[in-house]
């Protein structure tokens, strides 16, 4: 058994995969976007979605594209939630189909960051490498790690976003879990240069992620 991270890049092209996948990455309305859940019916796909970004764009811009068929956006703080419901694309159906097919698992979250997107996936080795080489064009995959089941610590990395991760590497740096507490939110917020609030929920999404993993098995 293999637990890979992959990192997939349309490079600029990810409109011929499917609109929303060309939101998610490029529009200046999305800051940052993970997609937390999923469910995955061929001809339609669900994606409840947690984003940081212009929230009021991001609906103009979901009201534009005839493929999305329902949503509904809710605040989160400076962040908020948006479920979009979507009517899938050939390209989009091969993407999920490539892993939807095999007993390989997706753990959660999809992280779409710098242009990439990026995930875990955790079975076994060959079927992980045929669900790679079924990936469609033009979307190039790379393997970023390789490891296994071997502890609690990379199912952790996997369910921290890269964004949460860096909220709790500058809350660790700045004095934020000393006893007594050196730094607030305030303090993290300053350094990630966001709102307290953001900083916030990073940390406790963070923190719960980290704790599921070592204390929820």
């Amino acid at each position: 058994m293999n637990h890979v991270r992959l990192s997939l890049d349309a490079g600029g092209r990810e409109a011929e995969i499917h609109p929303m996948y060309d939101v998610l990455v490029n529009d200046p309305a999305v800051e940052h976007a993970t997609a937390t859940h999923w469910s995955f019916a061929g001809d339609e796909l669900g994606i409840m979605h947690y984003l940081e970004g212009d929230r009021e764009a991001f609906r103009q811009r979901l009201e534009t594209i005839p493929e999305v068929r329902e949503f509904e956006i809710t605040p989160a703080g400076e962040a908020f939630y948006a479920y979009v419901r979507d009517a899938t694309t050939e390209p989009l159906r091969e993407l999920f189909g490539a892993v939807a097919e095999s007993t390989a698992v997706v753990i959660p979250p999809i992280e779409y960051a710098e242009e990439t997107v990026s995930y875990s996936v955790f079975g076994p080795g060959e079927e992980i490498e045929a669900a790679i080489e079924r990936v469609p064009d033009p979307i190039e995959v790379r393997v970023e790690a390789v490891g296994g089941m071997r502890g609690v610590t990379e199912l952790a990395d996997s369910l921290v976003t890269d964004r949460q991760r860096e909220a709790l590497e500058v809350a660790l740096a700045v004095g934020y879990y000393e006893v007594p507490r050196e730094a607030s939110h305030e303090d993290v917020a300053a350094e990630l240069g966001c709102a307290p609030s953001t900083a916030a929920e990073h940390l406790r999404k963070g923190e719960g992620a980290v704790l599921q993993a070592v204390l929820g098995g």
